[in-house]
C-alpha cells in the first residue's frame, strides 16, 4: 500500500459523538521536524495506529509521563503534544466531540482534560480495535468496522443530558471562538461564575479557555492555507498579528512561523484539519 489518507464521516447516528474518520499511511521523507506536534483543537482524539506505536515524547500535562501506545484517547488540551515522527506513520484518527469520550469509551471529557489514555486500558472491543482493523483490506472496510463498533457502544446513549452545555459549545465554535462568554451566560440566564463551573464541569475547559482554543484551530486551518498572518489575525479576532504570535508561543509552543517551517512537509496531512460543523 503507497502514500495516502482517507476521510470519512461515521454513520448519522454516531455524529453527536464523532465527527471524522482519518485513515492514514505515510513514509518518511527528507525535511520537516522529527517532531510532529499535537496541536490544541475542538476535538478530542482516538488515535489507532496500525504499524509502529504512538510515540508520545512530550505530554500536554507535566504529571503525564511520555510513552508509546498502539491506541489512544488524548483529552482536550491547551499546549501541545509531542509526537516523535517514524519511518512509516500508518493508522486511524478520530476526531470526537466532547460528549463522545463517555459515549464511545466511558470517560467523561472533564477527566481526560490534558491527559492520554491508553485504550487498552479501556478494555473490550475497543481494545482489539488495531488488530481488527490492520487485518482489514482497505479504508472502507475499516471505517465500517469502526461504524460497526462504535454504534454498538453508544447504544441507547443520547446527547442532550446537558443540552445547556451542549447549546454553549455549539454558540462557541459556531462564532469560531469570538463569542464572549458574558453574552453566553447571559443567554443562559446563569451567573457568569455558574455557567462558567458548569461548562468546566462537562466539557473539561472553562468556556474562555474552549474560546481560545476554538480561535487558535481556525487560525490554524487559514495557515494551513496559505493565509497570510496579518490577515489571519484580524479574521480570526486577534487584535494584532503580535497578539496572534503570542497565542501560538502560549498553545502550541512556538510561533506561527516556527511551526509551518518545521510542518511544511505534512501540511496537507488532514489529520489536524478543523472540522467544520456543516460538513456534509
Amino acid at each position: 500500500m503507497g502514500d495516502g489518507w482517507a476521510v470519512a464521516r461515521p454513520r448519522p447516528r454516531l455524529r453527536p459523538w464523532v465527527a471524522r474518520y482519518v485513515g492514514y499511511r505515510s513514509a518518511a521523507s527528507g525535511g520537516g521536524s522529527a517532531v510532529h506536534r499535537g496541536l490544541p483543537s475542538g476535538h478530542l482524539t482516538l488515535n489507532i495506529s496500525l504499524g509502529d506505536p504512538v510515540r508520545i515524547v512530550g505530554m500536554p500535562r507535566d504529571d503525564q509521563a511520555p510513552g508509546e501506545f498502539r491506541a489512544l484517547l488524548g483529552g482536550l488540551h491547551t499546549s501541545p503534544v509531542l509526537i516523535a515522527r517514524s519511518g512509516t506513520e500508518y493508522g486511524m484518527e478520530l476526531a470526537l466531540e466532547p460528549a463522545g469520550a463517555e459515549a464511545v469509551a466511558g470517560v467523561p471529557a472533564a477527566e481526560l482534560t490534558g491527559h492520554v489514555l491508553d485504550l487498552a486500558d479501556v478494555g473490550g472491543d475497543l481494545a482489539v480495535l488495531p488488530e481488527r482493523l490492520a487485518e482489514a483490506p482497505d479504508w472502507q472496510s475499516r471505517f465500517a468496522i469502526l461504524d460497526d463498533v462504535l454504534g454498538a457502544r453508544v447504544g441507547e446513549v443520547t446527547s442532550d443530558s446537558a443540552e445547556d452545555v451542549a447549546w454553549a459549545w455549539r454558540r462557541i465554535r459556531g462564532s469560531g471562538g469570538t463569542v464572549r462568554v458574558e453574552a453566553l451566560a447571559r443567554e443562559t440566564g446563569w451567573s457568569r461564575r455558574h455557567f462558567g463551573e458548569r461548562f468546566r464541569r462537562e466539557i473539561g475547559l472553562t468556556p474562555k479557555q474552549a474560546a481560545r482554543v476554538v480561535r487558535f484551530e481556525r487560525a490554524v486551518g487559514l495557515l494551513k492555507a496559505g493565509g497570510d498572518l496579518a490577515e489571519t489575525a484580524a479574521r480570526c479576532g486577534f487584535s494584532d498579528q503580535p497578539h496572534l504570535t503570542a497565542e501560538w508561543r502560549a498553545l502550541a509552543g512556538c510561533a506561527p512561523t516556527a511551526w509551518l517551517a518545521a510542518e511544511f512537509p505534512f501540511l496537507q496531512d488532514p489529520l489536524t484539519a478543523p472540522v467544520p460543523d456543516s460538513e456534509p
